[in-house]
């Protein structure tokens, strides 16, 4: 192995030394090599067109037949003949008006007499030795009009007329060879340069981070996560201690699948895992395997795994791996799938076919699992499916962590307040938060980033910008200001409603107005809370029914989520007294087709359940709002004027809130 190793260096070294020619010094005594670059191309172009420009000289040319040419001559309208010996061929300029003997030639002249230019005629002639013989003739008759005729006899070609000739070709030549062969080659990556870099185009484009070029990204650097962490962090003690696991009879793990929603912080686990791992780490997108070349996605992936072996024990990170592993067709009639699916096969047999792969470990990342082919997901090949899910209340107080440090705080930011303010958002959200606060403060000239900071970009990444230049009638407001009241009065006074942190009537985004809630960090949802929840939802509705006295479009969107929610409980979940126990939801994610796998008897009860069930919580919004209508109704006077109010404003009408937050307890027992 040594002594391979010695010569595939040497040969790189000579390699090397063949495209290094010229060039200039890069510091280490080392040339860099002549990069050919479309400036130059360009500079070519512009330099041939302004030749071309600066050598005409404006005249008019035209091209006659000899006889014209011989009654010009013998007339005196030449002073001057220029005889192209090589090519037979004459070329004289008009010194004087024709007249109407060439009428066309007689009109050439005076335009171009007008702008101090000539016309130069062009002829073909039968040979130089007889036009020579017939000037003679004329120039000693008697009477003769041409008697001072100068004649020249030349015979080497301008470079004019070479450009002429050869340039058009010229460029031709060089912008296939830039352009077809530069480009292609150097779209395959670095390996596929030079002039002859398109047969390079089936090369891996993977980036290589070892001892030269470590990934700086370490563990530390990755907050929350703990569960995944240990799971990569014991593919690293893999490769870095073998003998730990082997000498017990166990086998390394081939591969590992990163599934997770995005934003989760799959592909930077797999940076950690490059930056704390002492061995070779390759990187590669799913759709750099894909190609419109037939065979290059497979070939790609035999040159990834051959450089792999050479440098194991190492690992291989395919991100986004649903671009070249998805699920092969069955009806496949057009064939336009054969070259994915013909890199898919491949990657298979690379990663478990006859020749198996020792000390070369597979890392994939995907939001999309359930798109995977089945046998790409079989042990043997990925024996870990690794689930990144959005972080729960303690790790986002983590990643909030990371992200704060560089900003400057102010002194009353409470990070576990920002956890409980972001539920369901993802690492990707976290740090966009962090980063918006920063924004909105620079842009207010802060020099510090404070709590309202923060809280205007959790409202500007969930809601939208405000709308405060909207127009709106003193109606609609009120409107507005009764649905809010009524989703806050309902929220409030419901054990399992989120409680309320914020309420607005300034439009945000397409919405008019707005109520922002604090959900509880809730593993599973028992059906009195999801019916507090559905009853919050139409409490906005039933305020207007209750209040105004007809209804409007702006509760849209809150019966849509009621409608979904509903047909969950009946459908999914089995909630309803008359189909209970019954799941008609496919988790595998491959439906049901076109058929249901229900009668439409059983469909019409589906439909009925979820009226009965939504009916009966808009009454019980109603009832409530009945119960609680003075406390509304100072709710939507507050709202009017200030149009934003916060917890505060609600303590301070209906008292504090009978049921005390879980969330709080979460915090306190999980570690």
């Amino acid at each position: 192995m040594a002594a391979e190793k010695d010569i595939n260096k040497q040969a790189e070294a000579a390699e090397k030394e063949k495209f290094i020619k010229f060039g200039s010094n890069n510091g280490d005594g080392e040339k860099r090599g002549f990069h050919f670059n479309i400036f130059y191309v360009y500079l070519l172009i512009g330099g041939f067109l302004v030749y071309m420009y600066m050598s005409s000289d404006g005249n008019t040319q035209r091209t006659i037949d000899y006889s014209q040419f011989q009654q010009l001559t013998k007339q005196g309208f030449f002073d001057k003949v220029v005889v192209d010996a090589r090519e037979a061929e004459a070329t004289a300029t008009l010194s004087k008006d024709p007249g109407e003997a060439f009428p066309a030639l007689s009109d050439a002249f005076k335009q171009t007499a007008a702008t101090n230019n000539r016309v130069v005629l062009q002829s073909n002639l039968p040979s130089c030795d007889r036009f020579a013989e017939e000037v003679e003739i004329w120039k000693s008759a008697e009477g003769s009009q041409c008697s001072n005729l100068d004649v020249r006899y030349e015979r080497n070609s301008t470079l004019r007329d070479l450009l002429y000739n050869f340039g058009p070709l010229l460029l031709m030549i060089i912008f296939f060879w830039f352009f077809f062969l530069r480009n292609i080659s150097s779209s395959m990556g670095e390996r596929g340069g030079g002039p002859f870099g398109i047969f390079n185009v089936g090369r891996s484009k993977a980036m290589v981070f070892d001892k030269d070029n470590k990934m700086k990204v370490t563990f530390q650097d990755v907050a929350g996560l703990s569960e995944a962490k240990q799971e990569v962090q014991e593919i690293v003690e893999f490769l870095k201690n073998p003998e730990r696991y082997t000498n017990l009879g166990g086998k390394i793990p081939k591969g590992a699948l990163l599934v997770g929603p995005p934003g989760t912080g799959k592909t930077l686990l797999a940076k950690a895992v490059a930056g704390e791992a002492d061995v070779p780490f390759f990187s590669m997108s799913g759709s750099d395997f894909v190609e419109m070349f037939v065979g290059v996605g497979a070939s790609r992936v035999r040159d990834l795994f051959r450089q792999a072996k050479e440098k194991s024990p190492c690992i291989i990170f395919i991100d986004e791996i649903d671009a070249v592993g998805r699920a092969r067709s069955t009806r496949n009639f057009s064939g336009g799938n054969d070259e994915r699916e013909n890199t898919l096969n491949q990657l298979l047999t690379e990663m478990d076919g006859f020749g198996t792969n020792s000390g070369v470990i597979i890392l994939a990342a995907t939001n999309r699992a359930d798109m995977l082919d089945k046998a790409l997901l079989r042990a043997g090949r990925f024996d870990r499916q690794i689930a990144v899910d959005l972080p729960e209340l303690n790790d986002r107080v983590e990643i909030f962590k990371v992200h704060l440090k560089p900003l400057h705080l102010a002194k009353n930011i409470d990070i576990k307040k920002l956890a409980r303010q972001t539920p369901g958002f993802s690492g990707a959200d976290i740090a966009n938060v962090c980063n918006e606060a920063a924004l909105i403060a620079a842009r207010a000239n802060k020099k510090r980033v404070e709590a309202a900071d923060f809280n205007n970009a959790v409202d500007r990444i969930i809601g939208g910008l405000e709308k405060k230049s909207k127009i709106m009638t003193q109606e609609e407001k009120h409107s507005i200001a009764i649905h809010e009241a009524g989703h806050a009065t309902i929220s409030w006074h419901l054990q399992y409603a989120a409680p309320l942190v914020k309420v607005t009537i300034v439009p945000r985004g397409k919405a008019l107005g707005a109520a922002w809630y604090m959900p509880e960090e809730r593993q599973i949802s028992t059906k009195e809370a999801m019916c507090d929840e559905l009853c919050s939802l139409l409490g906005g509705r039933a305020a207007e029914e209750l209040f105004i006295g007809h209804i409007s479009s702006g509760a849209a969107n809150d019966l849509e989520r009621v409608t979904k929610q509903a047909y969950a409980m009946v459908a999914y979940y089995g909630m309803s007294s008359r189909l209970p126990n019954i799941c008609y939801y496919d988790s595998t994610g491959q439906d049901y087709g076109f058929s249901k796998p229900y009668s439409d008897e059983r469909a019409r009860v589906i439909d009925e359940e979820v009226s009965a069930l939504i009916s009966e919580q808009y009454e019980r919004a109603k009832t409530l709002l009945k119960t609680y209508a003075d406390g509304h109704g100072q709710l939507t006077q507050r709202l009017e004027e200030k149009e934003v109010i916060f917890t505060e404003d609600v303590i301070e009408i209906f008292g504090e809130r009978q049921w005390t937050s879980r969330t709080d307890e979460l915090m306190k027992t999980k570690k």
